[in-house]
């Protein structure tokens, strides 16, 4: 038992803990994606010729096939990053993430209690199922404190609230059954690989293209920014270390408003790009309705998990930030192969603001 199955392990974060973890740790991973708009193989490009990766293209509410693969490869830990996660897509569409959030999820679990309870006791012991969730689950902030791990769950759009649903099935079998389940809420990721509906990346490929930077509101919601490869060794350490039946955050200790968040890119765009037509450009930079319910801040206290399993984020945010803006610079036939569906960064999440 020294296989993990990976859930949504060619989507951002997935796909980053797919390649983290072949490069620096033993054992094989069967990874198991739907492949929907954000997951994409060009992410595990560095890894398709490895033997220890087996990539199964299905879905994880398709309990007869997690069946089979559970049995097939008797994996020691199920790991799900799969999720639908963009919380403007949420607001058009709820329905689809209710069905993979809650419901598939539900199922996965349910295929992974059968499981676990067929294994021998040795075995048993060591078979964890890690939940990987969000900061969003908590609601939103004032100017003041941070979520910890004791902090209720308020959520306030359909993703979180699905997200939520999901880990609380989770702590429940955990007490029910006895499963072994570990939770992990992280802060916002950023990083190479990432679909650019989410805010960094698009603005990246908005600010060289000349394209308006679109901010919601007056742009001064906070949220704590954690680079993905630090969330990545965060979860192997949970995995390693953590102890079944708890949940543990992770952040970035990174609060950055929106606005701040644009400008930075700005910036790092004109220095890198001075020739552009365009710049500055923060001249780009638009002021647009606010996305409905949109929490003012989120901050992560990651105490916990620097005390308990000794974790901490590598990344500075001005690091990480070069380090993906870099990125984006260089991989254009990433981008353009990943965005060359329905998707062409276009205002989503606005159905609700005009009904």
């Amino acid at each position: 038992m020294n296989t993990l199955l990976v859930t949504g392990g060619a989507g951002f974060i997935g796909s980053c803990f797919v390649r983290q973890w072949l490069v620096e740790e033993q054992g094989a991973i069967v990874n198991l994606d739907k492949l929907t708009y954000a997951g994409n193989l060009d992410s595990l490009d560095a890894v398709a010729q490895d033997r220890r990766h087996r990539f199964v293209r299905g879905d994880i509410g398709d309990s007869q096939l997690v069946a089979r693969l559970l049995e097939e490869h008797r994996p020691r830990a199920i790991i799900n990053f799969a999720a639908e996660s963009h919380v403007d897509r949420s607001i058009d569409g709820p329905a689809e993430f209710v069905e993979t959030n809650v419901l598939s999820s539900f199922r996965l679990l349910e295929a992974a209690r059968r499981y676990w309870q067929g294994l021998d006791e040795p075995q048993a012991r060591k078979f964890r199922f890690l939940q990987v969730s969000t900061d969003e689950v908590f609601g939103s902030l004032g100017p003041q404190g941070a979520f910890s791990e004791t902090t209720p769950y308020s959520p306030n759009s359909p993703y979180s609230a699905s997200k939520a649903a999901f880990d609380h099935f989770v702590r429940a079998y955990h007490h029910t059954f006895g499963l072994p389940t570990l939770v992990t809420n992280c802060s916002n990721n950023y990083g190479p690989f990432q679909f650019p509906e989410k805010l960094i990346p698009l603005m990246i490929l908005n600010a060289i293209e000349g394209k308006p930077l679109p901010v919601y509101g007056d742009g001064q919601q906070v949220r704590d920014w954690l680079f993905v490869e630090d969330h990545c060794s965060a979860i192997r350490r949970v995995l390693e270390l953590g102890k079944p039946g708890e949940t543990y955050n992770i952040g970035g200790n990174c609060e950055r408003t929106n606005l701040s968040i644009v400008e930075t890119i700005c910036a790092a765009i004109d220095d890198r790009l001075p020739e552009l037509a365009h710049g500055p450009c923060r001249s780009l930079i638009s002021y647009v309705k606010d996305r409905p319910g949109h929490d003012r801040r989120y901050a992560i206290d990651a105490a916990k998990i620097s005390r308990e399993l000794g974790w901490r984020p590598a990344q500075k945010f001005e690091s990480g930030l070069a380090l993906t803006v870099d990125w984006y610079l260089a991989n254009h036939r990433w981008v353009n192969r990943v965005t060359s569906g329905s998707y062409r960064r276009e205002r989503l999440g606005l159905l609700s603001a005009s009904a």
